[in-house]
């Protein structure tokens, strides 16, 4: 079998997106599924859904806004190799437009949110939602900062979730963090061809 990288190497950029869309799809669809058995109604589910702003913006932006910083800081001082994911997530957000990243950015916000933490978390709990989430996170199992990372990332989440009830919540804040990243990721890339241009 070959290696995530060797497949993930193989692949157009354009393919490695609509990898991300299908795999949110997927997603999507098994959410759909153990929906259905996890909910006893219709009502059960959508009274999960509640229009706060101001819970939704300041509690959950915020949370947002503390995980990017924290995620940069990360980047910037710990060692390359322990922070570098094949540079799969470069290749996602390099050259999307700002109205593509915000599209992709919320589709996986709203997709991985309804499944780890409106369903996975609902069913069986804040830890194994938060390990389930990041073990989907295949490529990081050999980075344990990365892995980590994810993990506590989903954990902050769920947390969240719990607290609030609330899935809106971690929806926003979710976007906010892939959304940010995105931006950052797109800034980082930019610079270094600039730099690479004037060298």
């Amino acid at each position: 079998m070959k290696k995530q990288s060797d497949v993930v190497a193989e692949l157009t950029d354009r393919e490695l997106k609509l990898n991300v869309y299908a795999t949110q799809a997927i997603m999507l669809i098994i959410a759909g599924i153990f929906g259905w058995f996890v909910f006893d109604s219709w009502h059960e589910f959508i009274a999960l859904f509640q229009v706060d702003i101001g819970l939704i913006i300041g509690v959950g932006g915020t949370v947002a806004v503390v995980i990017v910083l924290l995620d940069i800081i990360l980047d910037r001082y710990l060692p390359k190799s322990w922070m570098d994911d094949g540079g799969i997530n470069e290749r996602v957000f390099r050259d999307l437009t700002f109205f593509e990243l915000t599209i992709l950015c919320l589709i996986i916000a709203i997709c991985e949110e309804l499944l780890f933490r409106a369903v996975l978390q609902t069913a069986f709990g804040l830890v194994i939602a938060s390990t389930i989430f990041a073990l989907i996170h295949f490529r990081y199992l050999y980075k344990p900062v990365l892995f980590i990372n994810v993990w506590l990332v989903s954990f902050l989440l769920g947390a969240l979730f719990h607290w609030t009830g609330n899935v809106v919540v971690t929806i926003f804040a979710h976007f906010i963090i892939d959304f940010l990243l995105g931006l950052f990721i797109r800034y980082q890339y930019r610079y270094k061809k600039e730099s690479e241009g004037n060298g």
